[in-house]
C-alpha cells in the first residue's frame, strides 16, 4: 500500500546532499534503521521508486530523511535523487511499507561508503537517546572527499561515539588512504566482542564482509545491507 507523504522543509547537508522533512501518517510504524521504496508524486515519475532510509526515530511526529542526489549519467541512477533534492515545502512523494535488515543488535563498528551512512544514522540516535552515550561504539565511514562526508560535526558532537572518516579521492587530504581495508579494521574491531554492521554499494559489503572474516569476526556478529 503506497502512503502519501507532503514535504515540510528541505536543507542542504552537504554540496549533494539533502535534509528533508516530512509529515508522518498517525498509523506509520518503523524501526530505526529501516528504509522504504519512494517514488515522486508526480506525472511520469509514480513508478520510478529508490529506497531511502529514515534517520528520525519512530517517536517523532516527522519523517526525516538525508538523501544523497547523483547526475542522471551516474551508473545505476536514474535522476530521481536529483529531482528529489529539487523539490519544495507542499510537494509529495509515495512511499511504500518499511523494509530493512540492518537493526540494532549490541554495541560495535558500524562500517558506511557513502550514503549508507543513512541506515546508521538513526540507529546511533536511537541507542544515543536509550543509553545516553555512545561509548564502546565504533564509526568508520569512507567517502570520496571530505565534501563529501554527511553530518561530520554531528558524528564529532556524538557522546562516546568514535568517528573515523576516510576519504578516497583526496590524496592531500590528512584522512586519505585507499580504502577501508584490513590494517584499520583491525585497529577498532575487536572480533568476539564487536557487532559490526556493514552498509553500503555491493562491491564494498563483499570486500569488507571478506576482511572482517579474516580478522577472526564470526558470521553472526556481521549485519550487511546494499545501500548504492
Amino acid at each position: 500500500m503506497s502512503r502519501k507523504l507532503v514535504l515540510r522543509s528541505i536543507e542542504p547537508v552537504t554540496h549533494d546532499t539533502h535534509h528533508l522533512v516530512f509529515d508522518r501518517p498517525e498509523d506509520f510504524a518503523f524501526e530505526p534503521g529501516q528504509a522504504v521504496d519512494m517514488a515522486l508524486d508526480r506525472d511520469g515519475w509514480r513508478d520510478e521508486r529508490h529506497p531511502f532510509t529514515m534517520t528520525s526515530l519512530p517517536g517523532e511526529k516527522t519523517l526525516e530523511f538525508v538523501i544523497k542526489s547523483y547526475p542522471e549519467s551516474a551508473e545505476g541512477h536514474t535522476g530521481m535523487t536529483r529531482r528529489i533534492g529539487r523539490m519544495s515545502p507542499g510537494d509529495a512523494v509515495l512511499v511504500e511499507e518499511p523494509w530493512g535488515a540492518i537493526r540494532d543488535e549490541g554495541d560495535g563498528v558500524f562500517i558506511a561508503g557513502g550514503a549508507g551512512i543513512t541506515p546508521f544514522i538513526a540507529i546511533l540516535k536511537a541507542k544515543l537517546e536509550k543509553a545516553g552515550t555512545l561509548e564502546g561504539n565504533t564509526l568508520v565511514f569512507s567517502n570520496r572527499t571530505e565534501a563529501d562526508i554527511i553530518l561530520r560535526d554531528s558524528f564529532h558532537k556524538m557522546p562516546g561515539l568514535k568517528p573515523v572518516f576516510v576519504v578516497t579521492g583526496e590524496p592531500d587530504s590528512p584522512l586519505h588512504r585507499d580504502k577501508i581495508d584490513i590494517a584499520l579494521l583491525s585497529d577498532h574491531v575487536v572480533p568476539g566482542r564487536d557487532t559490526c554492521y556493514v552498509c553500503g554499494p555491493d562491491a564494498m559489503l563483499d570486500d569488507m564482509t571478506a576482511d572482517l572474516r579474516r580478522i577472526g569476526v564470526p558470521e553472526d556478529d556481521i549485519v550487511t545491507e546494499e545501500f548504492d
